[in-house]
């Protein structure tokens, strides 16, 4: 009962409140963890596995071995703070509304200095359609790595669980890319992510398909989630856009030059309702894991 109620008070925390303004964890955790990438790096999957131990495996140990000592109470509060600052579903929609907005007003310039907030390709080079494509996909992504992951993370392991999710998946985006520099080092990041997302992954594809469009959703899944570079990705992004009836994917461009991606989805072309679309399938999403996890609770002790 007490994994149920701290989930539901952290996420109503993150709807009232948001990220925090000032001196987000995260913020002094990429510092923390690029220091550590400074000292540490070599173009070996050693250094790799070195530096991310002292980025993640340290904090682990350190928030696990407090959380053990305090009263309880004190431990269920601070249950409660970390998941809070694990999930980013409020963030979500701040960062991907402003999108929307500016493609209603026909401010194309605007949409893509946004979205360029949210995505890593050249958003210079993308048209309406490409824009509202590119945060569609980013919301639907993000429903996975900033919301349903912390929320199964959490709900298996508690605090450790969730702080876990968060520190990998944030290594993960910071030194897990095919460059010269990372190739070898942000390998170990990579892969841990990978595996902590796999399960979290399906079950956001499942809950895309159970709030939106099912049947688009699992054939979209079916045959296209597997298509995709990334393993977690692809499914989630492919169930997502068939429980829109939306169609994503395709050419987008990266450090000037256009990359073959596979299609994913089905139906109409990507606009501003399409991302708006994308954040009432998480928040329904959302809804529906609380409310799953409460009735389990209370079942169980019944």
């Amino acid at each position: 009962m007490s994994i149920a109620l701290a989930m539901l008070l952290a996420v109503a925390l993150d709807a009232l409140v948001g990220e925090p303004k000032r001196f987000h964890p995260l913020v002094g955790y990429g510092r923390y963890a690029s220091m550590i990438e400074r000292r540490v790096h070599r173009d070996t999957r050693a250094a790799g596995i070195v530096a991310w131990s002292l980025a993640v495996v340290a904090p682990l140990i350190v928030f696990t071995v407090v959380r053990a000592l305090v009263p309880s109470w004190l431990a269920f509060v601070l249950d409660v703070l970390v998941h809070y600052t694990a999930i980013g579903r409020r963030s979500l929609g701040e960062h991907a509304r402003p999108i929307a907005d500016a493609l209603e007003r026909g401010d194309l310039a605007a949409a893509r200095t946004s979205v360029g907030w949210m995505v890593s390709r050249d958003t210079e080079a993308l048209d309406a359609s490409q824009v509202a494509g590119a945060a569609t996909e980013s919301v639907l992504e993000n429903g996975n790595d900033a919301v349903f992951g912390a929320l199964f993370w959490f709900v298996l392991l508690g605090g450790p669980g969730a702080l876990l999710f968060r520190l990998a998946n944030t290594l993960d985006a910071m030194w897990g890319y095919r460059t010269p520099r990372f190739l070898r080092f942000g390998e170990t990041a990579a892969r841990i992510d990978d595996a902590l997302g796999f399960f979290p992954a399906r079950l956001t594809a499942l809950t895309y398909a159970g709030v939106g469009r099912f049947d688009g959703a699992m054939r979209c899944w079916r045959e296209q989630g597997l298509r995709w570079k990334s393993p977690n990705a692809g499914p989630v992004m492919a169930a997502g856009a068939g429980a829109l009836n939306v169609t994503l994917g395709g050419p987008a461009p990266y450090h000037g030059q256009w990359q073959h991606r596979p299609g994913l989805g089905e139906g109409d072309a990507p606009d501003a309702s399409s991302i708006r679309a994308a954040l009432r399938l998480v928040d329904r999403g959302v809804i529906a894991w609380v409310a799953a996890v409460l009735v389990i609770a209370v079942a169980a002790h019944a």
